[in-house]
């Protein structure tokens, strides 16, 4: 109430300092008539003497301008950091009138705890560490759910029975710690206990056993790429179904309201010492720290714990593999995306730039660099939901106003991710520099590669661009089909067995398109045999050659014939 006054009492300022402007205003016009009657006398040839009379009076109306511009200029700079201070105190006063200790949410936990531990035949002990820590009462509201799942989760599978923990040298309870605390603007809640912890084998075993990927994949998962298996719909490292646990949810809810209020969720495994589970979540929901940036000529907001990092990438750094464009960061590729297509935007005005401006997003196991036009900065954003009558705007979570008054959209990075899985999927992903090609590379013969071997990609791929040309992959005929139709490719090479749209058919689809029907087509096969290549030959393929091609220049010879060097 005290800050309401005074920033009643700062507003009254404004109107005799707007009044005292006026006054400035009218001594300017009265310099101005002085400098016209001035102007005038020198054309007609008065006096000199009246000539000095007005040039002071001027000077003098000059000096008076200057005077009050500059105290008025001073008395606008104190005003200004007055209210800064001002609305700084009242907006965290606001903030604080919503927020509540952290132990009011938890009040029921050591009882829950007590009572599931019994049910188990365990003994638990739950201590509560930061207690007093403020949250935003929204927040500690959807914190419920999450945390009890992963309490429960954390004495059903992480706390051993009382003989087991004895066996191993343990005190016969078992702790559970939960911390509340702020660190670098966020809130962070750790939940930790001293159990058996997780074996990264076991875990590998289980993602193996489930087909979630094939053994040789799992076999190089990093741990903390194993740990993200734990927060998937209906993944479970135990067999046995139970009141408490075996059918796979309860992690996957609390990723999932973490992802929604735009924090992180992270577990760490400690084998024979607990795991840990680290929740980071912004202090409130009400304003968000984001990333402005510009996407065909229109400013979009992310919010900061939705980043995985910026890059500005060099052109030369990205290569092209499966039809996609990919830069590398610390070892690992990230497929690139063109913010216009997934948000279907006109393309930029902005003229070419030899570095690309990328926003690295990531969802569970998916990883994406969102290509922007440029970065804006970083701003504190109050966050406005849209008008309910709108319903879901695709990829759109919320709107704020800028400094200048501006309304700008706030990108919902979940819903984002699933449309960029959408157009991956659908096969109609355009590659980032369609409409941004350079120079050095727009005279460059394009050639279109399919096969459903990598190996044979990769050859092929390295062969020709040894030699000059610009070459694009593809998986597969519908792929293939999908790519020429959306790019224009001087060469198509193709396989013959691939799946979904074998070799011969994809030489018939090309060849019965009015557009595309002028494209040369080698086939290249394993089989040598005789009926193979009439029937590539009669599809309208120009060569048909063996893979053998690979070890001479027949392959580099049939492409030089057909489109040149």
């Amino acid at each position: 109430m005290g800050l309401a006054g005074e920033s009643l009492v700062e507003a009254n300022w404004l109107q005799p300092f707007a009044n005292s402007l006026l006054q400035l205003k009218q001594r300017q016009r009265e310099l101005g008539q002085i400098l016209e009657h001035l102007h005038e006398s020198s054309t007609d040839g008065l006096s000199a003497r009246f000539d000095a009379e007005a040039l002071n009076n001027a000077q003098q109306k000059l000096h008076d301008c200057q005077e009050i511009l500059d105290d008025r200029l001073n008395e606008l700079d104190l005003f200004s950091r007055r209210v800064a201070n001002l609305s700084e105190n009242l907006y965290r006063e606001v903030i604080a009138s919503h927020m509540r200790p952290f132990g009011d949410g938890v009040k029921g936990f050591g009882r829950m705890v007590r009572d599931l531990a019994r049910q188990l035949g365990k003994q638990v002990r739950l201590e509560i560490i930061g207690e007093s820590t403020q949250v935003d009462r929204d927040i500690l509201e959807k914190l419920e759910a999450p945390l009890t799942h992963t309490l429960r989760n954390a004495i059903a599978h992480g706390i051993e029975l009382p003989d087991e923990r004895r066996a191993r040298g343990k005190p016969e309870v078992g702790t559970i710690r939960l911390e509340a605390f702020h660190r670098a603007g966020m809130l962070s809640i750790c939940v930790e206990d001293d159990g058996r912890g997780i074996d990264l084998e076991d875990l590998r075993q289980a993602i193996a056993s489930k087909q979630k990927l094939d053994p040789e994949m799992v076999a190089r998962l990093t741990e903390n790429e194993l740990m993200e298996f734990l927060f998937l719909p209906g993944f479970s490292t135990t067999d046995r179904v139970t009141e408490m646990s075996g059918r796979g949810v309860g992690l996957d809810i609390a990723k999932n309201m973490v992802q929604e209020v735009g924090g992180l969720l992270r577990a760490t495994a400690r084998p024979e010492r607990g795991v840990i589970f680290q929740f980071q979540l912004p202090l409130t929901l009400s304003v968000i720290r984001a990333l402005l940036v510009e996407i065909s000529g229109e400013p979009y907001a992310f919010g900061l714990t939705r980043i995985d990092r910026i890059l500005m990438v060099c052109r030369d750094e990205i290569f092209a593999i499966e039809n996609q464009h990919y830069v590398t960061v610390d070892n690992r590729n990230i497929g690139l995306v063109s913010a216009r297509q997934v948000l279907e935007l006109p393309p930029s005005s902005q003229e070419e730039e030899e570095f690309l401006s990328i926003v690295v997003l990531g969802e569970r196991n998916h990883s994406y660099g969102l290509v922007v036009d440029r970065f804006i900065g970083e701003r504190d954003l109050v966050v406005r939901p849209l008008d309910p009558r709108l319903g879901k705007v695709p990829d759109i979570s919320a709107a704020a106003i800028t400094d200048d008054g501006s309304p700008i959209l706030i990108v919902d990075v979940s819903d984002l991710v699933r449309s960029i899985d959408r157009l991956i999927s659908g096969g109609s992903l355009s590659l980032i520099q369609q409409d941004k090609t350079k120079n050095t590379t727009q005279n460059r013969k394009k050639i279109l590669a399919i096969d459903d071997s990598i190996t044979v990609r990769e050859m092929e791929r390295k062969l020709l661009e040894n030699h000059g040309y610009q070459v694009d992959l593809a998986v597969d005929g519908m792929e293939g089909w999908n790519a020429v139709q959306m790019r224009n490719y001087d060469l198509v090479i193709s396989d013959i067995d691939m799946p979904r749209m074998n070799g011969i058919e994809l030489v018939r689809q090309i060849k019965s398109h009015p557009r595309l029907k002028s494209i040369p087509i080698i086939i290249i096969s394993y089989k040598d045999r005789e009926e193979d290549r009439l029937a590539g030959l009669e599809a309208g393929a120009n060569y048909y050659l063996t893979k053998s091609s690979f070890q001479d220049d027949r392959l580099l010879n049939a492409t030089i014939d057909l489109i040149g060097d």
